[in-house]
């Protein structure tokens, strides 16, 4: 693989003096420079870097003649558009996840054979820090073999009076009975929560506060798991678990944030059901928030879920 990479981003001759029984054409991206938040460190967040990208795709040769015909390559455009993507998606923390999301995206294109992928980070130093993958068809499955398509879910969000009402567990029997996973959301635990000078740092112990919540009420319920991750969370949908979502990690991660902050518990909610194309966003103990799905709220004394 080292060699590979190498000779992915050297001088085409060199390139094809190295080439096997089967050539492959060559497309390539060289020095896209996009300004976008990403990194593990919590200094990273918050701030836009610069990070290059040079990608190398190899696509079988044409059979007969192309006849200047766009739609018989692989355009430029469908690499720029794999990194755009990626990008948009979620925040991410790694070199390394983002590469082979693009690599991923890349090998979806029918022509594309095998793509290599460097990314940089240009902003850390007085040098250049990055990574550099080689991805091949063999083993990709394209996008649309062999997938489950995720569900949609019903989102129910409690009130603190709900929270505290003795129909919990028959509202939570009746929903999970129902047609589409559940995934339960609280809002803060109703201790006050320490205050912080710094907006971010507070909007952090905000979103902590929700999250000591949701531990409290799953240790009244063993079928529910906090779950904190969109991958945990399509996971448990896919498989029947019903989950209580910690929203730190998908709210700090996402590329266009919700409005409200997590003092707006049901606004917040409401954003996230919009997230996770939720079929209903089920309110009980408070009015029901505009979101982009369906929603309806109920008050604390409701019988019928259905």
């Amino acid at each position: 693989m080292t060699d590979d990479i190498r000779l992915a981003f050297a001088h085409p001759s060199e390139r094809a003096a190295a080439s096997g029984d089967l050539p492959y054409d060559r497309i390539s991206l060289r020095d896209y420079v996009v300004e976008v938040e990403i990194g593990a460190f919590q200094q990273e967040r918050g701030h836009l870097q610069r990070v290059r990208f040079n990608v190398v795709v190899e696509v079988l040769p044409q059979t007969g003649p192309i006849d200047d015909d766009v739609d018989r390559i692989l355009s430029y455009d469908r690499v720029t558009e794999a990194i755009g993507a990626e990008l948009r998606a979620e925040r991410i923390n790694l070199l390394e996840t983002l590469a082979a999301r693009v690599a991923e995206r890349i090998l979806d294109e029918p022509q594309a054979e095998r793509v290599f992928v460097r990314i940089e980070k240009l902003d850390r130093g007085p040098f250049s820090l990055g990574v550099e993958i080689v991805r091949a068809r063999d083993g990709h499955k394209p996008a649309g073999q062999d997938h489950t398509a995720t569900p949609h879910p019903r989102v129910l969000f409690l009130s603190d009076a709900a929270l505290e009402s003795d129909r919990l567990t028959g509202w939570l029997d009746s929903l999970i009975a129902l047609d589409a996973p559940l995934i339960v959301c609280v809002g803060p635990a109703p201790t006050p929560a320490p205050r912080a000078t710094h907006a971010l740092a507070q909007r952090r112990i905000d979103l902590l506060a929700i999250e000591q919540n949701a531990w409290v009420l799953a240790a009244r319920d063993p079928r529910l798991i906090v779950v904190g991750s969109r991958t945990e969370l399509d996971w448990a949908m896919k498989n029947g678990q019903t989950c209580i979502w910690a929203p730190s990690k998908i709210m700090l991660d996402a590329v266009d944030g919700p409005a409200a902050g997590p003092a707006d518990a049901a606004a917040l909610v409401a954003w996230f059901a919009g997230q996770v194309e939720a079929a209903e966003l089920l309110v009980i103990g408070a009015d029901a928030p505009q979101a982009a799905v369906p929603a309806r709220a109920l008050p604390v004394d409701a019988t019928d879920l259905r």
